[in-house]
């Protein structure tokens, strides 16, 4: 039964996902170089860090708290289920040496169709949580279009461009801030729960809330 424990040990989802911070968090700030100058700001041409205002977002940070507690719960269920199969198994691995043989394998097997079907049941969940930020980020990204182009035209950009495809710019041009504000007066937090993969999803499944 030892081979079962190591698997039983070694299979643990890690669904302490990196994927929930990192989609909705900006990156850490890279150590402090020497001051830049930066020439005169170009007139038309605005700069902006979707990645910067989903992070800074009051529906960005509300997205990110709701995934942390849907990880949570997902590792409270599977970690219940681990212990509990552990369990059964030190309880045969116990009394291995007074079971006939025949019986101690048929215990041995159907433990272990327990087994699969807990690591089944981890890959799905962790399907389920990508599934589950994927869909949240998008809402946030559909309601970013109105603030961008908001923004967009009060400012009177000519062109737009992604700050993450930027090494330096002129802070001026930079409407990231002015998009979150707008984002903000918008929309403040999405309701939604887990989806569920192995049913049909329910409709409606993410609902804005602005109080």
């Amino acid at each position: 039964m030892s081979k079962f424990l190591s698997a039983a040990a070694s299979s643990v989802v890690a669904l302490a996902l990196a994927t929930a911070a990192s989609a909705q968090t900006a990156p850490a700030a890279a150590p402090a170089g020497p001051a830049v100058t930066h020439g005169p700001a170009i007139a038309g041409v605005c700069i902006f860090s979707s990645q910067r205002a989903v992070g800074s977002s009051l529906v960005g940070k509300a997205v990110d708290t709701r995934l942390k507690t849907i990880i949570q719960q997902v590792n409270a269920e599977l970690t219940g289920e681990r212990t509990a199969l552990d369990t059964e198994a030190k309880a045969l691995d116990a009394k291995k040496a007074t079971l006939a043989q025949d019986v101690l394998e048929q215990q041995a097997s159907a433990l272990q169709v327990k087994a699969n079907a807990w690591q089944r049941k981890g890959q799905l969940r962790q399907r389920e949580v990508e599934a589950t930020e994927q869909k949240a980020l998008a809402r946030v990204y559909q309601e970013l279009d109105t603030p961008i182009k908001q923004v967009y035209q009060a400012q009177k950009c000519g062109m737009l461009i992604d700050r993450e495809s930027v090494m330096l710019a002129n802070p001026s041009m930079d409407i990231t801030d002015a998009v979150v504000t707008a984002l903000d007066a918008r929309i403040k937090t999405l309701t939604f729960d887990r989806e569920r993969l192995d049913q049909a999803p329910a409709a409606g499944a993410l609902q804005p809330t602005n109080k």
